[in-house]
């Protein structure tokens, strides 16, 4: 039993709540019962009341609640192969990507692709959001034009709904932040919708049904 905060595995855990010792590490943290069952082997695994004192967990946890159990595994990339991809570009909210890599896996089985300006998908927030899908398709690292297969962008301003878009395989989905831009000359096509505009996690789970649906062949 741990009781100590000078712990080396606690040590880890709150070295690992900040970027750069991720990325040297390459080690990240998951949080909560649900997360933990669904990874695979970890490096180590901590659970309140078994291996370390509840108090000195809930220290290091990034939850306001606490809390029970965290995992520190592996950082996994893959690379960008398949039929669909999500490319992301510049979006810099660690939810939306999370939320994004759990629709993509969830909807489609598809996986995401990480340009320029992207969160770290292995954040706290990122790997939550995800809810267990970041260990069943880890993202992958790449330049638009390291993707062989035809981008599609999601673009509120296009003048095609993406129910009239050429959505055949291999496909590559091209989403952006809210405020910033995508690449330039790129097919796109829009959402239609009542408000003004989706949230990008939104729009990309929106756009995966679509697709897949009509990939399928239920069109």
């Amino acid at each position: 039993m741990i009781r100590s905060p000078d712990n080396d595995k606690l040590k880890t855990i709150r070295k690992l709540q900040q970027k750069r010792w991720r990325a040297k590490l390459g080690l990240f943290s998951a949080e909560g019962e649900d997360l933990v069952d669904a990874a695979p082997a970890a490096q180590f695994v901590l659970r309140a009341g078994v291996d370390v004192e509840p108090e000195l967990l809930n220290a290091v946890s990034t939850l306001a609640s606490g809390t029970r159990v965290i995992g520190v595994y592996r950082q996994r990339w893959t690379d960008p192969e398949g039929d669909l991809l999500v490319y992301l570009h510049g979006v810099e909210d660690p939810g939306n990507v999370g939320t994004i890599i759990r629709s993509a896996h969830a909807l489609a089985d598809a996986g995401v692709v990480l340009g320029p300006g992207c969160a770290d998908p292995y954040s706290p927030k990122a790997v939550r959001a995800s809810m267990g899908s970041i260990f069943a398709k880890p993202p992958a690292r790449a330049g638009l034009g390291e993707i062989g297969a035809r981008p599609l962008a999601l673009d509120p301003d296009a003048e095609r709904d993406l129910a009239g878009a050429d959505l055949s395989p291999p496909l590559v989905l091209v989403l952006g932040s809210e405020r910033g831009a995508i690449p330039e000359g790129l097919e796109t096509a829009r959402i239609p919708v009542h408000a003004d505009s989706l949230n990008v996690a939104m729009a990309a789970t929106a756009a995966l049904y679509e697709v897949e649906r009509r990939m399928r062949g239920h069109a």
